[in-house]
C-alpha cells in the first residue's frame, strides 16, 4: 500500500498570528522528503497539517487526492502515522504497551491483540534496536531510548506515510544514523512515503531526496536536496554564512559554517 500526501496553498494560523502560508508539497512514495528551515520557520505546523491535527484556514491537505478532512479519522490514521517532536505517556506504561498503541487504528480498544499486531511490535523493535526492552517502563528509559520507542509505535502502525517530526531528537550519532537509513531504506525499498523535519543539514544532504526549505513560514525553496543546500539558500532561511563541501564518499553537499572571524577575512 503506498499513497501520495500533499499540500496545496495551505495556511495556517495560530489565534492572529500566521504560522504557515501559500504552503505547496507533493510527497510521493519511495521518497523522503525534508522539511528545513530556523526554528519558528513553520515546519511542526506544516507536518502537524499533513498529519490531520492542524486544520488549514486556506488550501488543502490531500492523501490520493482525496481531502483528508472529509476522510473519516480512522480511515486517516490507518495509512498516515504522526511522530510528534516531544510527546509523555498520559500513564504509567511499558515499552510493549506504548508500541501497541501503533495498531490501535487496525483493531478496536477492546479487542485483544492478534498474531499480526504482536508481528508488528516485534519488527517495530527489532527495526529501532530495542529488542528484549518491552517490559521495561518508560520512565526508566534514556531520552534517546524513549524517542526509539515513539518511532516504533509510528513503524508498528504499518502505514503508507510517516510524517515525523524531528525524529533524530535526543539520538546520538550512531542512532541517528541508523534511523535514517532506515527510513531511507522504507521509503527506497518499501514504497512508504516519508515527510520529516531536520535541523541537521548534513543528514538532510545524505538521506532526504527532496527538500523544502522554509522562512517565516513560506516556502524559500523546494526541490532536490542536492540543490535546495546551497549556500545563498541556506543563509537566506538560516542567517548565517556557509559554505559547501562535497562529502569526501558520497558527494552530496555538506553545509559548513563560516565563522564570523574567518569571514571578516
Amino acid at each position: 500500500m503506498t499513497a501520495v500526501l500533499a499540500a496545496q496553498g495551505v495556511a495556517c494560523a495560530y489565534g492572529d498570528r500566521e504560522a504557515l502560508a501559500a504552503f505547496d508539497l507533493a510527497a510521493a512514495p519511495g521518497t523522503v522528503t525534508a522539511l528545513l528551515g530556523a526554528n519558528g520557520a513553520g515546519k511542526s505546523t506544516a507536518l502537524r497539517a499533513l498529519a490531520r491535527l492542524h486544520k488549514p484556514r486556506h488550501g488543502a491537505i490531500l492523501l490520493d487526492g482525496q481531502d483528508v478532512w472529509r476522510l473519516r479519522r480512522r480511515a486517516f490514521v490507518r495509512r498516515v502515522a504522526f511522530l510528534p517532536q516531544t510527546e509523555t505517556a498520559p500513564w504509567p506504561m511499558t515499552v510493549e504497551q506504548m508500541v501497541l498503541l501503533g495498531r490501535l487504528p487496525h483493531r478496536g480498544w477492546l479487542l485483544p491483540y492478534t498474531q499480526a499486531d504482536r508481528a508488528a511490535l516485534a519488527r517495530a523493535l527489532d527495526q529501532v534496536e530495542l529488542q528484549g526492552l518491552g517490559g521495561r517502563d518508560l520512565g526508566s528509559l534514556s531520552g534517546g531510548e524513549r524517542r526509539r520507542v515513539l518511532l516504533a509505535r509510528a513503524l508498528a502502525q504499518d502505514a503508507a506515510v510517516l510524517v515525523l517530526d524531528e525524529p533524530g531528537a535526543h539520538l546520538d550519532l550512531r542512532h541517528q544514523v541508523e534511523l535514517f537509513d532506515l527510513l531511507r531504506r522504507l521509503a527506497h525499498q518499501g514504497g512508504t512515503t516519508v515527510v520529516l523535519s531536520l535541523h541537521d543539514l548534513h543528514l538532510a544532504a545524505l538521506f532526504a531526496d527532496h527538500a523544502v526549505l522554509l522562512r517565516q513560514g513560506r516556502v524559500l525553496a523546494q526541490g532536490p536536496a542536492a540543490e535546495v543546500l546551497s549556500p545563498d539558500l541556506v543563509r537566506a532561511a538560516l542567517g548565517v554564512t556557509v559554505e559547501a563541501v562535497p562529502h569526501p564518499r558520497h558527494g552530496v553537499p555538506l553545509i559548513v559554517p563560516v565563522t564570523r572571524r574567518e569571514a571578516d577575512r
